[in-house]
Order: C-alpha cells, then sequence, then structure tokens
C-alpha cells in the first residue's frame, strides 16, 4: 500500500468495497429473503459488480499490481454467476423425431389498453405466435378481454382472476392435456397455473408461473431519481417495497417447491419470475433442473425491457432427463415489457 499514488489508494479502497458487496452478492442467493430483505436488493445488482471487478482486474494488471488478485478471486469464485448473466456461444443439437419446442411469453394482456401506442400489437402477436408454432405456448398476463385468436392448439388451461378485466395465466398445447390446476398464491393478484400434458406414451408436468412484481420502473433514470431523491421517505419507501415483494417471492417460490416435489412426472417451468438468476427465488425454483438459457442460450438473454440493463427475469427450466437443445430470446420483438424466450426440447425415452 505505500507504494501505491494516492490515487491508486483510494482506487484500492474503492475495489475492496466492491468485492465485499460482490461476496454478499453470492450468498444471498442461499439466504431467505425474509432474513435479510432489505440486502437481498443487492442480487439485482451482481451483475453490475462482476462487470466492475473486471474492470478492476484489468486497471491493476496493466500496472503489474498485486492488488489484481482481490478481484481476480472474487471472478474466479463467481465463475457459474457470470455464466447465469452472459453466455459465449449458443449450443445448437440436431433435431429428432421426439422433439418439441415451447415458447414463454409475458403478453402484458396483448395490449389490452393501448400502453405500446402502436396498431395492430394483438394481431402482430398472433402472427409471432404463428411464425413461431410452439407445441406448448405459455403465456403470463393473459386476457380473454383481449379476445385473441389461438384456436390452433386444441387445449389448453387458462385460470383467471379479478372482476371487470381478467387476467391471468395460460397454458396451449398441440397435445393432450390429461390434467391442470392452479395454485392460488396468498395476497397477490399473481398466479402458478400447470397442466399435464401426454405427448405420445410419455407425459410431462407444464407450470407456468407469474410471481410478485418488485414494480421497478424500466427507465433506470426514474430508479436513479427515486433513489436519489432529497425525501428520505421516498428513497425509504423503494426499499420497503423492494423488501416486501422480495419476501412475498420467496412464499411463492416456496409453494411451488413444495407442489412440485409431488410431481410424478417430468417437469417443465415457465414464466415471469419478476426477479435475477441470482436470487433465492431462482435458486429454489430450478433446484436441480436446467436453466434452459444456460444450457443452449447466447449473449445476456434479456427478457425485460429495461433501458441499460440487460435484465432476465422470464425462464424455462427444463427436467434434468430433458435434452436442451436450442434456447432463443427475441430482442428485436418489441411488442410487450418483456421479450417472448422459446427452447427445444428432447424427451429422453
Amino acid at each position: 500500500m505505500q507504494k501505491l499514488s494516492w490515487f491508486n489508494k483510494i482506487t484500492f479502497w474503492l475495489n475492496v468495497i466492491v468485492i465485499f458487496l460482490t461476496l454478499m452478492g453470492y450468498v444471498l442467493p442461499f439466504l431467505a429473503p425474509k432474513i435479510f430483505p432489505v440486502l437481498a436488493v443487492l442480487t439485482l445488482f451482481l451483475p453490475v459488480f462482476l462487470v466492475i471487478n473486471i474492470m478492476f482486474f484489468i486497471y491493476w494488471m496493466v500496472q503489474l499490481k498485486k492488488q489484481m488478485i482481490g478481484s481476480g478471486l472474487v471472478l474466479l469464485l463467481g465463475f457459474s454467476f457470470i455464466g447465469k448473466f452472459y453466455k459465449m456461444s449458443e449450443t445448437e443439437i440436431d433435431a429428432s423425431e421426439r422433439d418439441f419446442t415451447v415458447m414463454s411469453y409475458n403478453v402484458r394482456l396483448f395490449d389490452l389498453f393501448h400502453w405500446q401506442q402502436k396498431e395492430g400489437v394483438k394481431q402482430t402477436i398472433l402472427d409471432f405466435i404463428n411464425e413461431q408454432n410452439p407445441d406448448i405456448l405459455c403465456i403470463q398476463e393473459y386476457s380473454e378481454n383481449a379476445r385473441v385468436d389461438l384456436r390452433v392448439y386444441k387445449h389448453k388451461a387458462i385460470f383467471m382472476l379479478g372482476n371487470r378485466i381478467k387476467t391471468g395465466q395460460a397454458i396451449f398445447s398441440k397435445f393432450p392435456i390429461i390434467d391442470q390446476g392452479n395454485l392460488r398464491l396468498p395476497h397477490s393478484d399473481n398466479n402458478i397455473i400447470y397442466a399435464d400434458i401426454r405427448k405420445g406414451k410419455d407425459t410431462l408436468r407444464v407450470y407456468n408461473m407469474h410471481l410478485e412484481s418488485i414494480k421497478i420502473s424500466p427507465d433506470v433514470h426514474e430508479l436513479a431519481e427515486d433513489v436519489q431523491q432529497i425525501d428520505r421517505s421516498k428513497s425509504e419507501r423503494l426499499l420497503q417495497r423492494l423488501s416486501k415483494g422480495f419476501s412475498k417471492q420467496q412464499v411463492q417460490a416456496e409453494l411451488l417447491e413444495q407442489h412440485k416435489s409431488n410431481c410424478p412426472y417430468p417437469m417443465l417451468i415457465c414464466g415471469d419470475m419478476n426477479n435475477s438468476p441470482f436470487s433465492y427465488v431462482y435458486q429454489h425454483i430450478k433446484g436441480s433442473m436446467k436453466d434452459c438459457f444456460v444450457e443452449a442460450g447466447h449473449g445476456f438473454g434479456q427478457t425485460y425491457r429495461f433501458k441499460y440493463y440487460p435484465a432476465r427475469i422470464d425462464y424455462i427450466f427444463a427436467d434434468k432427463s430433458m435434452a436442451v437443445k436450442t434456447f432463443t430470446y427475441f430482442p428485436d420483438f418489441v411488442y410487450s415489457d418483456h421479450y417472448p424466450i422459446m427452447t427445444r426440447l428432447e424427451m429422453k425415452p
């Protein structure tokens, strides 16, 4: 430290703070948000901490300073976390007769109230679904009021909530649905539904989830303004809202975890988790299943239109017995506040 310039000394202590926050981010996914609800917010920023550590590592390495060891070790420890955030190259395995495709998409009520300020959003989404032609389609924030014609799917499971404008989740399938149900989430307008689907001689269960929203604005400038308000009560309310959302998600994740533990079939879990892949909720819902983006995706896998930050909060998890052959996300299809995601899978005999 004595040989460092005053600027490098300041840089070093900033580096130490980032290392500490990064290590906390590594540990928090294994701690229930109810225990440390405010600290759970750090999991949202873990990718930022990783990028900053890379910058610190390069900064010290160029100067041949031993201080690069700190960030270097943190990056090595977090190698598995990096893979959840960014994939260098995509995987693609040849198709077979046993393959089937699955799409998950939060359609935001098919723009029923014209948030997009575009013409023909409902028809454009329908045309996109027909073009991609998934065998199983999971829709979050579905609305029958939008009157979207999905009759190409002969089998469906739809569960709606609400009075005047009913919304909910829907599963559409080209294969027969032999059973269906929903998990009513306590003190929430969101829900989780499921359908047992018969594909040839196989049966699989598909869950479609929409977990509690943490209600963060998709514009980072608005979020920054909230945090920087002189009125401390606004910042406190923001943290309280996030903490409350994470705590509700914990309960919802544990309900799903308990329900799927009694499932006799291979499973798929699709939908809008409203949380990052570095969270307690992700760890518990995914369990031993495969994250299809991690298995076969590429790039950042952004699923939510958050400005300047590639947020991935929508997922398809596949049973460990299934082969994940491709994974695609569609960041150019801007007709909701989410982007659709799609995977091709094979059920092994």
